[in-house]
C-alpha cells in the first residue's frame, strides 16, 4: 500500500485547503472527494523519500562536489 497526500479544493476565496494522507493501492483511482466530509480533493504530488534498505551501508561521499572526480574536472 502506498501513502498519498491529498488536499481539499477551496470552494470560496476565504476557505483554506486541508491536507491529509491516505493509504491506497497503486491500482486504486485517485480520490475525488474527502472520505469524511465529501469536499472535492486533488492529489498532491510530492518528492517522497525514496527507498531504504535495512542494513545497507550508505553510499560513499564524493571526493569532489560535482562528480567524485570521475569526469576529469580539476576541483
Amino acid at each position: 500500500m502506498a501513502t498519498y497526500v491529498y488536499e481539499t479544493i477551496p470552494q470560496t476565496p476565504d476557505e483554506k485547503p486541508e491536507r491529509f494522507e491516505i493509504q491506497q493501492s497503486m491500482k486504486d483511482d485517485a480520490l475525488t472527494a474527502h472520505p469524511e466530509n465529501g469536499k472535492p480533493v486533488k492529489r498532491v504530488i510530492s518528492g517522497g523519500y525514496g527507498f531504504s534498505v535495512s542494513g545497507s551501508a550508505p553510499a560513499p561521499a564524493p571526493q569532489h562536489g560535482c562528480c567524485g572526480g570521475s569526469c576529469g574536472c580539476s576541483h
